[in-house]
């Protein structure tokens, strides 16, 4: 058994680590990767890359200033049925892209839920780190943080963070955004249970035309197993690109289109050839010899995940928002801005970074 550290940043002043793997809850990313990158450390990060949109663009940043790798682990831009799908859009096989539809397993729905005793070994005031704090719950902990607003954002955020990477792929917005966002939520929170959205609505419009409508469902689970039979007429997760000539529906292990042939026949000319990788991780070491950049930037990771920041802030608000993705802040809407950033419990702030 390796050296165990209880303070990562002691395990980043050791000159013998060049590559660190983040594996922590959603809402440590980001800490830990800025802390990577000023210790000089290449990062293969988990994702969603951020807990706020604030994260994002301090990651984006430290990332260019550094020079170091970062790839966001959303290894569907690794597997060549997603690939397939968002070169076939971008150069035009199913014509003017019109509507994208991203289909997100139901987060879960419970509560409330009983406090119970700190587990040994457990250091929870650390573990609760930025979020604030409470009393121990098993459910706040473990599998189940992503289904708490203090850490995460339910299946918006872990799904929503890949299959909105894909919708962005295919639809040539990768690195911008929309520009407006509005939502709705399907089912409510039970008080003291989880408060992360569980059944939602959100519809998406982008400067270049293309509209997006991100829906749960209850056919998959939020571990994206399929759920019993009775489910099998709802929606299955995943995206489905729509345009004027046809459709291309993907998702792991499976793609479809409204003709086969729209699959099969090779491009007549191709203007767009996607970034390909066989291997998400292999790319990551593969570009840490090279110092090329990864299949998933830190830009992709924290363009992704802002969609579903976008998406969890309008089912919250219950309106449409307007958002400018080169500034990436809300127009004209102060109480919408003031959730790009979270207040941070100290000392768990940048500075400990």
């Amino acid at each position: 058994m390796g050296t165990v550290f209880s303070d990562f940043r002691k395990l980043l002043a050791r000159d013998d680590v060049h590559v660190i793997v983040n594996g922590t809850p959603d809402h440590w990313h980001t800490f830990i990767n800025l802390a990577a990158m000023k210790a000089g450390k290449d990062v293969y990060s988990e994702k969603p890359l951020t807990l706020t949109i604030d994260e994002g663009r301090r990651l984006v940043a430290a990332v260019r200033e550094s020079k170091r790798v970062l790839q966001t682990g959303s290894q569907q831009r690794s597997d060549a049925r997603f690939r397939l799908a968002c070169e076939l859009v971008r150069n035009g096989r199913i014509g003017t892209l019109k509507h994208v539809q991203v289909v997100l397993p139901a987060g879960l729905h419970g509560g409330p839920f009983a406090t119970a005793p700190v587990p040994e070994g457990l250091d929870w005031n650390t573990w609760q780190g930025q979020a604030p704090a409470h009393d121990y719950v098993p459910q706040r902990c473990h599998l189940y943080f992503r289904y708490w607003l203090d850490y995460s954002g339910g299946t918006m955020t872990d799904w929503g963070a890949h299959h909105h990477d894909i919708a962005l792929w295919g639809a040539d917005c990768e690195r911008t955004g929309p520009v407006s966002i509005e939502g709705r939520a399907l089912a409510k929170p039970i008080p003291e249970g989880y408060d992360a959205p569980s059944q939602y609505e959100v519809h998406y419009e982008y400067a270049n035309g293309v509209k997006q409508t991100t829906i749960s469902t209850l056919r998959n689970r939020f571990d994206g197993s399929i759920a019993p039979e009775q489910s099998k007429d709802l929606p299955e997760h995943g995206v489905k690109f729509e345009g004027a000539d046809g459709w291309i529906f993907v998702t792991r292990g499976k793609i479809e289109a409204s003709r086969a042939e729209l699959l099969s026949e090779p491009l007549q000319q191709r203007k767009v050839e996607l970034y390909a990788s066989t291997n998400h991780m292999g790319n990551f070491f593969d570009c840490v010899r090279s110092r090329k950049p990864p299949i998933c930037d830190a830009e992709i990771g924290h363009r992704s995940v802002s969609v579903c920041h976008l998406g969890v802030l309008a089912i919250r608000l219950g309106r449409k928002l307007k958002w400018n993705p080169e500034k990436e802040e809300f127009e004209g809407d102060a109480d919408a801005n003031r959730y790009v950033a979270r207040e941070q419990r100290k000392p768990f702030t940048y500075e400990m970074v």
